[in-house]
């Protein structure tokens, strides 16, 4: 293979979009279509670029969605037995807990301070600090209902959604206070990146990234490099929690639950799967089907997507089943975007399980009639279920609450723990860890065969397929694209089903057909889009240096892989290459599937060199500029067809991702666990640098 040719290192930021966050509550930007107009501004050309297939990656994804869903829903209405169920019910739990490991293997000290407490009518609420993991620090409000000296209380856990000030928001100071005003103690922790936990503050205290789900992807993403899930650390502080609660001398241990709203419902979803010492628990506002998540263009944070669960035939109803057949209500609301029609098949699933178990009425549903949140008549329901199984009261409405103001609720003096001396962030693990793969890689590094296995096993690509593609050729059309040639046409290549790959070939007489068969070598230049060929072949100069240095004699392809340009989705809002667009929304349900959305990509530029060696192009010199130059070296280090590799901006190391707290790399290229064996500088050996 040629040297690589590298050009300067950098790829400039994408837009970030803030998206409006509700209290408790998840943001959601518009579905729509893609906005390529300023797209098409920037560029300068003034021509909007192609986008004649943005359903293709929805429907792809949508359709394996479904085929897993049927797979798994025969398997749970086709048990007939108690024993049956008993079994399945604990290999669900095994399946949990494979797709939330790594979880520590022990617990370390708490640590646990009482470090203020606010006396207060009926209750009193004491501000706690202590140490999920070493240094890593949770800040909590235990709210204790005042009783005679000695008597026992049903104690609680309380989960947060996306509050920016966590705890203190209303609906979950509120929870919190309305169960302890009925006479259940309630331990209410702010999550990681939320309240008095934000993860990335400026030198004024001020938050770095405003939106909670910013912040979370931030964190989320850059960890899976390492092979670690946020929702599993976001766990693991709901588990010290309880291990804390329950060394209270005032908890009653015979009912212990756990209760939370929107990206807490998502957490109290998770706690029921990952620890069995709940008694009763109350997700509210997020238990539906991935199905209807993703029909309904949904996205979610890296902390509510755990990798492989998919894969492991895991839905929302799975993680609820892991308790059966203790006490658990689902709670809903009508109007919200976490679709109630799902929150019924999830309980349907769960009725069939928790009769068979001689328990169905311990499995309960209500569907509130407002919007996302956890409003009154949530909590109400949530009051009356927990009351029903601790008989501590028999009250049907919630007692009047007092809402504190934020700086009364402190636990730290400046409102942040994260600038107490020692404490540690997210990021000082991941960057840690990160460190010490590097070290194990570099002691073994992989090299010719053993690489291109690796590398192979981490992609997860479609089988092989010996049969060069099918491809449909569309004739151009709409004037000129103001190309480096005047003539042009599309080729769309179908890489797997319901994948299709469009490419573009110039020339300078009409094109109406197939390629011409090569002579000679059959060298090609293949350019691979980054944001969108058809925009990249008028404006970006490598493409026309590459062209000069070959030779006028030399063909010129181009080639939209998987979500980009010609198929670039309109869906998830209105910037698809945002932190919570489009790009992001399916590659966290291809890590969920266990099939990386990369290993896709560079499936469809393989198959692509497929179809060109059916016409004796087998001398590539393969091309790209940032995002395309990942797919690009990968399919080159794996493909012998590819000669030469000219990369232009392009990522120096997933070990530069990880270990940058402030990183611009999207989730779309970045590889589970990839750490583990390889990086990228060891693809970039291989084939010549």
């Amino acid at each position: 293979m040629d040297s690589l040719c590298l050009m300067t290192n950098e790829l400039s930021s994408w837009n970030r979009r803030d998206l409006m966050t509700l209290t408790g509550g998840l943001a959601l930007g518009g579905f729509c279509l893609p906005d390529l107009s300023a797209f098409a501004q920037e560029s300068g050309s003034g021509i909007e670029p192609f986008n004649r297939f943005p359903r293709m990656v929805h429907n792809y994804y949508l359709d394996k969605i479904r085929a897993i869903e049927k797979r798994a829903v025969a398997e749970k209405m086709a048990l007939s037995t108690k024993a049956e169920a008993e079994e399945f019910v604990k290999k669900t739990q095994g399946k949990i807990a494979k797709a939330f490991a790594p979880m520590p293997q022990k617990k370390t000290p708490l640590n646990a301070k009482v470090v203020g407490t606010l006396d207060r009518d009926g209750y009193t609420i004491e501000k706690v600090i202590f140490e999920s993991r070493p240094k890593f620090l949770v800040t909590a409000h235990l709210y204790l209902p005042k009783v005679e000296k000695g008597t026992k209380v049903p104690g609680v856990v309380g989960t947060c959604g996306h509050s920016r000030n966590g705890k203190n928001a209303e609906a979950y100071q509120g929870f919190a206070q309305g169960l302890a005003r009925l006479g259940t103690a309630c331990l209410i922790y702010d999550p990681i990146g939320q309240g008095e936990r934000s993860q990335y503050l400026d030198d004024h205290n001020e938050l770095i990234y405003k939106g909670t789900t910013h912040e979370h992807n931030m964190a989320g993403n850059q960890m899976e490099l390492v092979g670690e899930f946020l929702g599993s650390w976001r766990a693991w502080d709901g588990i010290r929690a309880l291990d804390y609660l329950l060394t209270r001398p005032e908890i009653d241990t015979k009912h212990v639950g756990v209760t939370g709203n929107s990206g807490g419902g998502t957490l109290t979803t998770w706690l029921l799967g990952v620890e069995q010492r709940w008694t009763m628990g109350a997700p509210a506002c997020f238990v539906t089907t991935w199905r209807r998540n993703l029909e309904n263009e949904l996205p979610q944070d890296n902390e509510q997507c755990p990798p492989r669960s998919l894969a492991m035939g895991l839905d929302h109803d799975d993680y609820l089943a892991a308790m059966a057949p203790k006490p658990v209500i689902i709670l809903a609301k009508e109007q919200d975007y976490f679709d109630a029609r799902g929150s019924e098949e999830a309980l349907g699933r769960l009725r069939h399980l928790y009769g068979l178990l001689g328990k169905e009425e311990n499995i309960q549903l209500h569907i509130g009639p407002t919007t996302h949140g956890y409003s009154q008549e949530n909590r109400e329901a949530m009051y009356r279920f927990f009351n029903s199984i601790t008989g501590v009261s028999d009250a049907q409405t919630e007692p009047e609450l007092t809402i504190e103001d934020d700086e009364t609720l402190w636990c730290t003096p400046s409102g942040q723990v994260t600038k107490d001396p020692g404490s540690k962030t997210v990021f000082h693990f991941t960057k840690a860890k990160a460190a010490r793969m590097k070290k194990a890689r570099e002691a073994e590094p992989k090299k010719g065969d053993a690489l291109k296995d690796a590398v192979r096993k981490s992609l997860r690509m479609p089988k092989s397929m010996e049969e060069p593609p099918r491809v449909r050729i569309v004739r151009a059309y709409g004037g000129s694209r103001k190309y480096p040639k005047p003539n042009w046409i599309n080729y769309v290549v179908e890489t797997e089903p319901g994948i299709q790959a469009v490419c573009t070939m110039l020339g300078e007489e009409r094109l109406y057909s197939r390629p011409p068969v090569a002579e000679g070598k059959g060298r090609v230049i293949l350019w691979i889009g980054e944001k969108s060929s058809d925009v990249e072949l008028r404006e970006e100069p490598l493409v026309k240096e590459i062209m000069a240095a070959e030779g006028e004699s030399v063909p010129v392809f181009a080639c939209d892989v998987r979500g980009v340009g010609d198929s670039l989705p309109g869906t998830a809002g209105n910037d698809p290459h945002g932190y919570y667009g489009a790009d992001y929304f399916y590659a966290a349900y291809a890590n969920m599937m266990a099939k990386p959305y990369l290993g896709g990509k560079t499936h469809d530029i393989l198959r692509v060199l497929d179809f060109l060696a059916k016409y004796g192009w087998n001398d590539v010199h393969l091309a790209s500029k940032g995002w395309g130059t990942v797919p690009a070296a990968l399919a080159a280090v794996l493909d012998d067809r590819v000669k030469k590799v000219t990369l232009k901006d392009r990522l120096e190391s997933w070990h530069s991702v990880a270990t940058e707290e402030h990183y611009e790399w999207p989730l779309s290229h970045m590889i589970y666990g990839v750490l583990r064996d390889w990086d990228m500088p060891d693809v970039y050996r291989e084939i010549g640098v």
